[in-house]
């Protein structure tokens, strides 16, 4: 085992008697100091690898001869600090507040991100009755959006609140709309896009379709506008599953990556070369994926009342549009 501050990492060979054991149960095992929770937390958040591959399902069987690296973060604050900071609030009362998050912005503290995150923001927003809703480290959150991605956020002020939110997500009941950016123009113009999605085994920060493992992700998408004679499209997406980067993901397994995304959408120098100059200009000044969360629909979990909500996309990205549009 090394460790570089607090952080960790773990060395675990399987012996022949271990053969064909559950990994997460293998490591819980013999690293009694990791729940069992937390051991399933951190595989599946690619923290887990054999022979260089990215092990990200706690169900894989062992084989006799592998050595597992676990690396193990160091830990975050328990409790987030309340922390003010601006923010564009569209509808909020007693059980759930409704906000228009900038693209920039940080969900929740994490290594690298450990405060001035919308978290901390909520807790100085909402005060301290909001510490601990859903659990202390992510106080409020029922869903999440990429740190560059812009748009709509519903968060819980109640634990009842919560509860009845986070149903509506995994039942797949929530409407999410979201705007993108991509090149080219995917065809056919209206479609559906499936593929699992799970950890890279090739880069583990990034997630993959994947053709075993991985979790049934599915996307439905529109192409709204051409742009640029066919270079780039404006397409609307909505989320049937809410895999981590599924968008980013799908779109570009489709050979459509969104402009700007420095993760999956990397383009080519010639691709890039055929913009006009103001174009370029903007997808620089822009410095990110083009994504923005524009629509969000859900039921109130306590007045029983239907919500929707629409958000404007930021001018950052319309300065990327109106370029492309003119072309």
């Amino acid at each position: 085992m090394t460790a570089a501050g607090e952080a960790k990492t773990y060395e675990i060979a399987v012996r022949q008697a271990e053969a064909g054991e559950r990994v997460d149960r293998l490591l819980a095992a013999r690293l009694p100091a990791l729940s069992r929770s937390r051991l399933k937390g951190l595989i599946e958040a690619g923290r887990l690898s054999a022979g260089g591959e990215t092990i990200d399902e706690p169900s894989y069987r062992v084989k006799p001869g592998q050595t597992f690296v676990l690396a193990v973060p160091a830990a975050a604050p328990a409790r987030p600090q309340a922390q003010a900071m601006a923010l564009h609030v569209l509808y909020e009362d007693a059980e759930l507040i409704v906000l228009d998050k900038p693209a920039g912005l940080v969900v929740h503290p994490a290594p690298g991100h450990p405060d001035r995150t919308l978290v901390n923001a909520l807790l100085a927003h909402c005060g301290a009755g909001l510490t601990g809703i859903g659990g202390e480290r992510r106080p409020g959150i029922v869903h999440r959006l990429d740190k560059d991605t812009s748009g709509l956020m519903v968060a819980a002020k109640t634990q009842g609140a919560h509860e009845g939110l986070v149903r509506q997500f995994a039942a797949r009941r929530v409407e999410r709309a979201y705007l993108a950016v991509v090149w080219g123009v995917p065809e056919p113009r209206t479609g559906e896009i499936e593929g699992n999605i799970g950890r890279s085994p090739r880069n583990r920060k990034k997630m993959a379709v994947l053709t075993r493992g991985g979790r049934p992700a599915r996307t439905r998408y529109r192409v709204v506008e051409t742009l640029a004679g066919g270079l780039a499209s404006l397409v609307e997406c909505r989320l049937m599953s809410g895999r981590t980067h599924q968008i980013r993901v799908h779109l570009s397994a489709r050979g459509h990556p969104l402009l700007g995304d420095p993760l999956y959408g990397r383009a080519g120098a010639d691709r890039i070369a055929g913009l006009p100059e103001a174009a370029r200009g903007a997808l620089k000044a822009l410095g990110r994926q083009a994504l923005h969360a524009r629509t969000l629909g859900f039921r109130h979990p306590v007045s029983a009342e239907t919500i929707r909500f629409e958000s404007e996309v930021p001018q950052d990205m319309k300065d990327l549009i109106d370029s492309l549009e003119e072309i």
